[in-house]
């Protein structure tokens, strides 16, 4: 024992050595222009007595040591620390209560659309920056916006944490606590998931630059073993109980969204039962973002006549809530079709406020996904994990509700990093087909409307690449009949996805000009920006459709619904409605794979009535704009490209 206690103790002094080293050896204002932040890390933690690596590994967890140029993050949150505060980020509403979208988006059914819901209260645990600014006798305004000063605010908070658990020592392990507790977890689950990330960070090490060009290491420090049993001292609830289908090491519970009919008449909420996937496939896992904070959506969730998703995942931790079993049909996407035939997942946040999406969040959601897509056989392409500003609308009518979420500002790249299934592309120089890769810190479109129509976006990293008619960044947008039927073309604002590509997806090339690439895009020709040194798309490889030979065009659906003699008696076909859109011959599209036609007809609260009725016709999905569509088998042909 004394043994290990001097082991500890040489240990301790060698830590405290280095910080007051790099703190006295090279003065925060002496540091180079890329390693200043490293140096506000090391003198907040030896001015405040934390261990560097937790508190670099802390950081890491909440923003990969990013700013986001002082932009909240969807849990109120502020800087690499992520001091929360709710009274400056302000709070939200629901998405499912913007613009026209019917979240069933069944024909068959009265449009459900849902009242906007009362705004939550603050939480306490959305409130850490009062305490920083008491502990560092620092005002909130500048824990938000300076860098150093909201390192310094963090380093004093695990440091209360950790004075408060009654707990004295340098050894890291013994941070765990203090580690938990600064999570804003209510649940022992939720605390203990946080905490573990950030130990098994500091365990691997890990580099990056961060949004603002500062390049910060934290060593890998095998071999801890953080002290878990802390967490009995930290007198958080007891955890609601666990959700059935969810990977391990995740924090997730069981929040029931409610089966039940409703008074006054034949309508139920808030899903539909069904079998999947005895009966009907599970083409897609659809990433939404909830437009307002944890505890109004559970509310939501709860309620019969609202409606429905299958997981929502807080920012703050990565808590997971299930709230309908997978195999049932939840109303999320505002395609019935699409709902038929995938998951959806909610996520803590706000698509265009400025906000940023935490590494909690998205190493839960990447860890839920990565579980759920193994599980149903779902690829892990750009074609199958979807935003539902992917989703397309099922009528002309619809196109123009249709939700935007989860917006401009979610990484995809960094997502599918996570999910082991990096989107860099694959394929040899030269191939006609690309992936939209650009990246994603520098790529920064001047948008408009994330906080009041016309007003300038804050400029911050997007995964979106905007497309222009001509080669050239003063050329007008392109055209979407759908969202802009009177004819104008698609505009920057931040809700309009007419003229714009994601990062992952795929497209086929249709020019070239110089360091300019064309694409074939909702039956025109969309040019970005590719220059090389600096590509915004990579070659891929895959399978594109064109129309067969001797079809001038083909149409474009929303829904691959079967013809209508598939259709039992006591069931009404769906009328097989095209987009207004032209597929012409000669242009290609990236082939997303060809299922076959389905409609789960749902319209009763009696389980024991709901059909699915399956189509001899098949379609092929296809990368047609931003969002996907669905072309007949029979009017294309499906070529490989290399």
């Amino acid at each position: 024992m004394q043994s290990r206690m001097s082991r500890r103790t040489a240990a301790a002094i060698a830590a405290t050595t280095l910080l007051t080293g790099l703190a006295t050896a090279a003065p925060a204002q002496a540091a180079p222009a890329d390693q200043q932040r490293e140096h506000d890390f090391a003198a907040a933690a030896n001015e405040f007595g934390v261990p560097l690596n937790v508190l670099l590994g802390v950081s890491y967890l909440e923003s990969r040591w990013d700013t986001n140029h002082g932009t909240p993050s969807t849990a109120a949150g502020y800087g690499p620390m992520h001091l929360t505060d709710l009274r400056s980020a302000g709070t939200g509403g629901s998405h499912h209560d913007e613009g026209t979208e019917d979240p069933r988006g069944d024909d068959a059914r009265p449009a459900r659309r849902p009242s906007a819901p009362a705004p939550a209260s603050p939480q306490p645990s959305l409130q850490t920056i009062d305490t920083a600014a008491a502990l560092t006798h620092t005002d909130p305004a500048t824990l938000r916006a300076d860098p150093a000063a909201n390192v310094r605010g963090g380093a004093a908070l695990l440091a209360d944490y950790q004075r408060k658990l009654g707990v004295r020592s340098d050894n890291p392990a013994d941070w765990y606590g203090a580690v938990a507790r600064y999570s804003g977890a209510d649940g022992t689950a939720a605390a203990q998931s946080f905490a573990d990330e950030v130990f098994d960070t500091i365990a691997a090490g890990t580099s990056r630059t961060t949004d603002d060009g500062q390049r910060i290491s934290l060593a890998a420090t095998p071999g801890l073993a953080p002290a878990r049993g802390q967490l009995g001292a930290l007198g958080l609830r007891a955890d609601a109980p666990p959700a059935p289908e969810c990977p391990k090491r995740v924090a997730c519970e069981s929040v029931p969204a409610p089966y039940q009919q409703l008074p006054g008449g034949t309508d139920y909420g808030n899903h539909d039962i069904a079998d999947r996937p005895h009966d009907q496939k599970i083409d897609h896992i659809v990433i939404h973002d909830t437009e307002g904070y944890w505890d109004s959506v559970l509310k939501l969730a709860q309620d019969p006549a609202y409606v429905s998703w299958h997981y929502t995942i807080r920012s703050a931790d990565g808590l997971i809530a299930q709230h309908v079993p997978t195999k049932d049909v939840a109303w999320h996407a505002g395609n019935w079709y699409v709902n038929a035939k995938s998951i959806g997942v909610e996520h803590e946040g706000f698509a265009a406020k400025g906000t940023w999406y935490t590494e909690a969040m998205y190493r839960a959601s990447a860890k839920l996904v990565g579980y759920l897509a193994r599980k149903y056989d779902i690829p892990l392409d750009r074609a199958h994990i979807i935003g539902h500003d992917n989703v397309p609308g099922t009528t002309p009518a619809t196109i123009k509700g249709m939700h935007w979420d989860p917006g401009p500002y979610w990484d995809w790249s960094h997502y599918f990093d996570l999910l082991g299934a990096p989107l860099d592309g694959f394929g040899r120089p030269g191939s006609p087909l690309v992936t939209i890769v650009p990246d994603f810190a520098t790529n920064q479109p001047a948008f408009t409307g994330c906080d009041g129509a016309g007003k300038p976006c804050p400029a911050r990293g997007s995964e979106a690449v905007v497309l222009h008619t001509e080669p050239s960044d003063t050329a007008p947008l392109l055209l979407d009949a759908g969202l802009h039927p009177d004819g104008s073309p698609s505009t920057m604002d931040v809700a309009d996805v007419g003229s714009r590509v994601a990062t992952g997806q795929r497209y086929v090339v249709a020019e070239t000009r110089g360091d300019w690439t064309a694409i074939w895009y909702l039956g025109q020709k969309g040019w970005f920006h590719n220059p090389r040194g600096a590509r915004t798309a990579k070659p891929a490889f895959g399978f594109a459709v064109t129309p067969k030979p001797g079809i001038a065009s083909v149409p474009v659906y929303g829904r691959a619904f079967p013809e209508a003699s598939a259709y039992p008696s006591n069931v009404p076909p769906q009328e097989l409605v095209p987009l207004p859109y032209t597929f012409a011959a000669g242009q290609r599209y990236s082939s997303g794979g060809t299922v076959g036609s389905e409609y789960f007809s749902a319209t009763t609260f009696d389980p024991a009535q709901h059909v699915v009725v399956k189509g001899k016709l098949r379609y092929v999905q296809i990368q047609f704009g931003h969002r996907i569509a669905y072309v007949k088998a029979d009017d294309v042909q499906v070529q490989p490209v290399w």
